[in-house]
């Protein structure tokens, strides 16, 4: 079938294959140095408590077989060994079924890490990595033209990921329509970048100019990746251009790489100026034209809802419409926030507090603490603390499932929570008490940065959690560690800020796009993330 492939597309589909194993090869390695403060067996959300809960067909994946952390190591390790070995090369250097095969076992192995990640996991870039590769798996190898089909659900992909993007940002918050939305954005993201200091002090016809390029890229530009070369190279390098953009300007883990990547299937190498050899191809086996023809129709019947949802005027950001995270719908930064609220947690070694305790503060790798401390470019990798710790600025609410759970394990010096933080003030004994203070964070200006060399101002709003040692979390309801080891942590109610365990319970915040909502099973996502 000659409509079947296209192999002038060769290059576009190694560097697709070659940078999406790459960035598989992040997730499994985050995934690898973070699990056991965080989903491990003693960690702040459990997997054993939560696959005792949520049953197999809610959350398909290996570790409702089986679950001990030695078995999730092995499993991110392996994972993570694969991805590299692909990302090397291996997938052309095997027979097209092995290939297949391949990137299956990645689909695989990562999508059970992302059925039991629980909040975790909940933002739209884990369905987008998972989507993606289960569509890469169809898009040969070496010893096989890519199919036209395969480029052309990718090119869909993008499509869904930008357009939804824009579409609920017209939706949302009225500053995207007056394009005022970039004068807060860089202060207020979940996790600025080294160069966020200089893009919020641009001048304001600029960021003007920031938003309305965002959505005629998010809006106009997609539909371009629907139509006839060489339109759909020129979109696609458009969004290359503006994903790039968004890089240098935050933190988003691996979205922005991943777009980057999936757009690359919509160029065609010849178009864009590159020296391309044509290559010739065997012709791709029966049994793969099937397979390709079979997921084209899948994908189109699947596409029903992520469709429903986009023309819908309630749409919906970052969401799984099945449990295996395929064919999903794509939106973020619906709603910007104005004013950026942290929480700054500290400890104390001293057994009595009195008005004179000298408190001393953590300090997280990616999200804002110490005032002279230029944020650090991390993503394409994923602090998933760092990024959960903002949604708790905005609503201790939002955070009821594991703050108390993270609180409890710094009060008993659990070692792999200590290891996700860049500072610990207490390296010898662990603190008998911790307490969590509201700051508000603010970027300085070029004056005031030149007199104090700070890079934020910061003011203290109110109490977030008031001191606790390990006995009154026990009082509460939650169990206190075995020596320095800390069991699994049983949930609590909410507590309002600043209220000492065992107080009324705060009225959860609107889930207005601010923040994430409760998972009610794996395919729900964080309603705010990452623009674009």
């Amino acid at each position: 079938m000659d409509w079947f492939a296209a192999p002038d597309h060769w290059l576009s589909r190694l560097l697709v294959q070659r940078l999406l194993a790459g960035l598989y090869l992040i997730g499994f390695l985050a995934a690898a140095a973070q699990f056991r403060a965080l989903i491990g067996s003693d960690g702040m959300l459990p997997v054993p408590r939560f696959t005792a809960r949520v049953p197999f067909r809610h959350a398909p994946g290996l570790f409702h077989l089986h679950y001990s952390d030695r078995f999730f190591a092995a499993v991110a390790w392996s994972g993570a060994a694969l991805a590299a070995a692909v990302t090397a090369g291996l997938g052309d250097a095997v027979p097209l079924w092995a290939s297949v095969l391949l990137w299956a076992v990645l689909w695989g192995l990562y999508l059970s890490i992302v059925n039991v990640g629980q909040t975790w996991y909940s933002f739209g870039w884990e369905s987008l990595l998972l989507e993606a590769g289960f569509l890469a798996a169809f898009l040969g190898n070496a010893d096989t033209a890519p199919p036209t089909l395969v480029l052309w659900l990718m090119r869909w992909l993008v499509f869904r990921v930008e357009f939804g993007a824009g579409l609920i940002k017209l939706r949302g918050d009225r500053c995207w329509r007056d394009l005022t939305c970039l004068r807060y954005h860089h202060e207020t993201q979940p996790m600025p970048g080294p160069l966020s200091w200089f893009f919020h002090h641009l001048p304001d016809p600029l960021h003007r100019v920031e938003v309305a390029a965002n959505h005629f890229v998010q809006l106009v530009v997609p539909v371009g990746l629907l139509l006839p070369q060489p339109v759909a190279s020129y979109a696609a390098c458009a969004v290359v251009a503006t994903q790039l953009w968004l890089i240098a300007s935050g933190n988003f883990a691996w979205l922005n790489w991943l777009t980057i990547t999936l757009a690359l299937a919509a160029v065609d190498p010849a178009r864009v100026g590159l020296p391309v050899h044509a290559r010739v191809h065997p012709a791709a086996p029966v049994w793969f034209e099937a397979l390709v023809i079979a997921l084209t129709a899948a994908v189109a019947v699947l596409s029903y809802w992520p469709v429903r949802n986009l023309v819908s005027r309630r749409q919906a950001m970052n969401r799984s419409f099945n449990r295996l995270h395929l064919v999903n719908t794509y939106g973020a930064f619906g709603s910007i926030s104005r004013i950026r609220q942290e929480v700054v947690v500290e400890g104390t070694d001293e057994p009595t507090l009195t008005p004179h305790t000298v408190w001393h503060e953590y300090g997280f790798k990616g999200k804002p603490g110490d005032v002279r401390r230029l944020p650090r470019q991390y993503a394409p990798y994923h602090l998933r603390l760092d990024w959960l710790m903002w949604f708790a600025g905005i609503s201790p609410a939002y955070a009821r499932p594991w703050f108390l759970p993270f609180v409890a394990r710094l009060l008993a010096g659990d070692p792999a929570t200590l290891r996700l933080l860049r500072h610990n003030p207490f390296p010898g004994t662990p603190p008998t008490h911790v307490r969590a203070t509201l700051y508000l964070y603010r970027f300085t200006s070029w004056r005031e940065l030149r007199e104090t060399g700070a890079w934020w101002h910061r003011t203290a709003l109110h109490e977030y959690l008031a001191p606790v040692d390990l006995a009154s979390l026990g009082r509460a309801g939650y169990r206190p560690p075995l020596g320095r080891r800390l069991r699994a942590v049983p949930l609590d109610r909410p507590r309002r800020p600043g209220a000492r365990p065992g107080a009324p319970p705060a009225r959860p915040a609107r889930p207005d796009g601010h923040g994430p909502q409760y998972p009610s099973g794996p395919t729900s996502h964080h309603p705010c993330g990452p623009p674009g």
